[in-house]
């Protein structure tokens, strides 16, 4: 290394010296204060008497998530769609055919989709898109079905042991979500998202709950949760703008590929939120934000920004426009507000039945 060790070590240095050289060995090239503390914890999580079987959890989390991520390297600048949903719907079924419609729509807008790779939704959505525009996220199972046979042998197919792995890879991955009816599962993805959408622990994203022409699952689910857990002050009521329901997939695909009319991406650094744009925002549209947002503003102003350093050394989309504003990294769904605003987005307000 030819940089100062980081403050991060094994406490040995003599020890710290000969990582140093490993990693000065490897020819990483970039990114060596990361791999000389990976290689750190790995040694210290031998020193530390952990067992055989934590050793081997460790090991294959860590060689599940590098292998997705060299699978989805080469389709880095693609938006991708998560499409989850039962596993048990049989072709023919309404929730089926509004899955294959809502794949091949997405594709045409030159989206991928990412499914869990399984019978039911997920081979409904892969059959729509078709398997060059498709990932499959599976899980191992005993008990489950293999993959589908439209995605059983491409290379884009990815087999987790662990959720938490496959979880993470769905999150890092997509660029918006349509889910369709499901059981359990299905479920889970659902609230699991919400939480982290409204813990800011993802990045904003578009979802769209999809129901086939005429459903009603989606709608019970939406009254569920603005009688029980809005009713009750459980979630207030800009949470429930991370949702959008329909049956219509010309909305769905609408929704999905508007959140990005404007909007490219967000980046925190330091004490700003930095949100990257596809064009410059005017500085009258800047004053309405400041205007509009001012409470999830802790200090100063929304700007107009040139790329930071940080993402001049990282070549982290330098090229777009961006603002920046010191953010209270608590109110996201205000933040998801703020971002339909600067995309010029009509959206109903949520509202109980």
């Amino acid at each position: 290394m030819t940089t100062p060790l980081p403050k991060y070590r094994s406490g040995d240095q003599t020890l710290d010296k000969q990582i140093a050289d490993l990693v000065s060995a490897s020819q990483a090239d970039v990114h060596d204060d990361l791999l000389f503390e990976m290689i750190v914890s790995t040694i210290r999580l031998v020193r530390e008497h952990n067992g055989r079987g934590d050793l081997k959890l460790v090991n294959a989390a860590l060689k599940e998530l590098r292998y997705a991520m060299s699978v989805f390297a080469p389709y880095a600048q693609t938006r991708k769609l998560s499409i989850f949903g039962s596993a048990r719907t049989p072709p023919g079924d309404p929730a089926y055919k509004a899955a294959v419609d809502l794949g091949a729509a997405i594709a045409e807008q030159d989206w991928m989709v990412i499914t869990g790779a399984g019978p039911g939704i997920m081979a409904a959505g892969v059959e729509g898109a078709g398997s060059e525009h498709s990932f499959g996220v599976g899980i191992t199972l005993p008990f489950e079905e293999r993959a589908a046979a439209t995605i059983a042998e491409d290379p884009k197919l990815i087999n987790f042991k662990y959720f938490f792995t496959r979880k993470l890879t769905f999150m890092k991955e997509s660029h918006g979500y349509a889910l369709l009816p499901g059981g359990f599962g299905t479920l889970d993805e659902s609230f699991e998202l919400l939480t982290l959408l409204q813990t800011g622990k993802t990045s904003p994203a578009p979802v769209v709950l999809l129901d086939a022409p005429g459903g009603d699952y989606w709608h019970s689910w939406y009254n569920f949760v603005t009688s029980q857990l809005l009713g009750d002050g459980l979630i207030a009521l800009e949470d429930m703008c991370f949702v959008t329901l329909t049956d219509s997939i010309d909305d769905a695909v609408s929704e999905i590929t508007s959140f990005y009319r404007t909007y490219h991406s967000m980046r925190l650094v330091g004490s700003r939120l930095v949100l990257r744009l596809n064009e410059p925002l005017a500085a009258e549209k800047v004053e309405r934000l400041n205007e509009t947002f001012s409470d999830i503003i802790t200090r100063g102003t929304i700007q107009n920004i040139e790329p930071t350093a940080a993402e001049l050394r990282d070549g982290d989309n330098v090229s777009l426009a961006r603002i920046a504003f010191e953010f209270d990294r608590r109110h996201w769904a205000r933040l998801r507000q703020m971002i339909d605003e600067i995309n010029d987005a009509v959206r109903p307000a949520p509202t109980a039945d």
